[in-house]
Protein backbone atom coordinates (compact mmCIF):
# COMPACT_ATOMS: atom_id res chain seq x y z
CA UNK A 1 0.00 0.00 0.00
CA UNK A 2 1.63 3.65 -0.89
CA UNK A 3 2.51 5.88 1.79
CA UNK A 4 0.53 9.61 1.00
CA UNK A 5 2.57 12.44 1.42
CA UNK A 6 1.69 15.65 3.72
CA UNK A 7 0.57 18.37 2.10
CA UNK A 8 2.84 20.78 3.16
CA UNK A 9 1.87 24.54 1.45
CA UNK A 10 4.51 26.27 0.36
CA UNK A 11 5.45 29.80 1.46
CA UNK A 12 3.25 31.87 -1.38
CA UNK A 13 6.02 34.68 -1.32
CA UNK A 14 9.29 32.88 -2.13
CA UNK A 15 7.79 29.60 -3.27
CA UNK A 16 9.85 27.51 -1.37
CA UNK A 17 13.70 29.20 -1.87
CA UNK A 18 13.37 30.79 1.53
CA UNK A 19 17.08 31.66 2.02
CA UNK A 20 19.30 32.99 -0.86
CA UNK A 21 23.22 34.41 -1.10
CA UNK A 22 23.90 38.05 -2.61
CA UNK A 23 27.03 38.97 -3.85
CA UNK A 24 28.40 42.33 -2.52
CA UNK A 25 30.90 42.75 -5.01
CA UNK A 26 33.53 42.85 -2.69
CA UNK A 27 35.88 40.64 -2.20
CA UNK A 28 37.54 38.84 0.99
CA UNK A 29 41.59 38.91 1.38
CA UNK A 30 41.97 35.14 -0.07
CA UNK A 31 39.73 35.87 -3.77
CA UNK A 32 36.23 34.46 -2.28
CA UNK A 33 33.50 36.67 -2.61
CA UNK A 34 31.63 38.60 -0.10
CA UNK A 35 28.22 37.16 0.29
CA UNK A 36 24.75 38.53 2.22
CA UNK A 37 22.53 35.64 3.39
CA UNK A 38 18.77 36.60 3.22
CA UNK A 39 15.90 34.90 4.43
CA UNK A 40 12.48 35.18 3.67
CA UNK A 41 10.35 37.43 6.10
CA UNK A 42 7.06 35.67 5.68
CA UNK A 43 8.44 32.11 6.44
CA UNK A 44 11.16 33.29 8.41
CA UNK A 45 13.54 30.70 5.91
CA UNK A 46 11.53 27.67 6.53
CA UNK A 47 10.07 27.76 2.85
CA UNK A 48 6.41 26.77 4.30
CA UNK A 49 3.43 27.98 5.88
CA UNK A 50 2.05 27.09 8.76
CA UNK A 51 -1.96 28.12 8.91
CA UNK A 52 -3.88 27.83 12.06
CA UNK A 53 -6.00 25.17 10.15
CA UNK A 54 -2.92 23.40 9.25
CA UNK A 55 -2.21 23.12 12.78
CA UNK A 56 -5.52 21.61 13.89
CA UNK A 57 -6.20 18.00 14.07
CA UNK A 58 -10.16 17.49 13.42
CA UNK A 59 -11.78 13.72 13.40
CA UNK A 60 -10.34 10.55 14.36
Amino acid sequence: MPQHARNTPVCRDCDGFAAVAITTGARHLDGTRATLRVTCPTCHGTGHTAHASALLRVGR
